[in-house]
């Protein structure tokens, strides 16, 4: 092992066991379960590594590290949160579109877990800031740095393709599934 690696593993290591014990408990205190404060850790530490040599310097390292764990947190959560509010929302438009038995509604969600995952992360992305966070295209716009206009050409298209995905079509009963949003509001196209 050449000395510049060996150096940079011993400043690593001098890093994770300085500040080790406060992301875990930083962790586990916003975890489900302590094996999710595990993987947190453990994602915080590897992006950690991987981003070493960009690292702040003295205690600005440890705040990066609190706010790689804290966006490696929300990232996890809120995907989570996001995609079953959507599949549920989906699959309760499908049983009430959908002339089907109590049996088969049990299909509804992998189907629809399918078809969100099958977007492109960008069409994926402005589905669940709408669906989940209730954010308008503007506000999406504003969170991704991305122009509104494209915010909603990404929205319009997800829609398409989960329509045509589902083989549903836009009827009154599912206006819902075409906005892809939780019970609430009326979706607004431009606030």
């Amino acid at each position: 092992m050449s000395p510049a690696v060996e150096q940079r593993e011993v400043r690593f290591e001098r890093l994770f066991n300085a500040t080790r014990a406060d992301l875990l408990a930083y962790a586990l205190r916003r975890a489900k379960s302590p094996e999710d404060a595990a993987d947190l850790l453990a994602e915080t530490f590897l992006i950690a590594w991987r981003k070493f040599d960009s690292l702040p310097p003295g205690d600005q390292a440890r705040l990066w590290l609190f706010g790689v764990a804290r966006n490696v947190l929300r990232r996890g959560a809120t995907r989570e949160r996001a995609l079953d509010a959507v599949v549920q929302q989906l699959a309760q438009e499908l049983r009430d579109s959908m002339p089907t038995s109590a049996a088969s509604l049990d299909e509804g969600s992998p189907r629809l877990r399918a078809a969100l995952n099958g977007l492109p992360d960008a069409q994926r992305e402005v589905v669940l800031l709408t669906a989940w966070e209730d954010l308008t295209p503007r506000e999406i716009a504003a969170v991704t740095g991305t122009p509104v206009n494209l915010v909603r050409v990404r929205l319009h298209r997800a829609r398409v393709r989960l329509r045509r995905e589902l083989g549903t079509k836009l009827d009154s009963t599912s206006r819902a599934l075409a906005s892809a949003r939780p019970p609430g509001p009326a979706f607004r196209n431009d606030a």
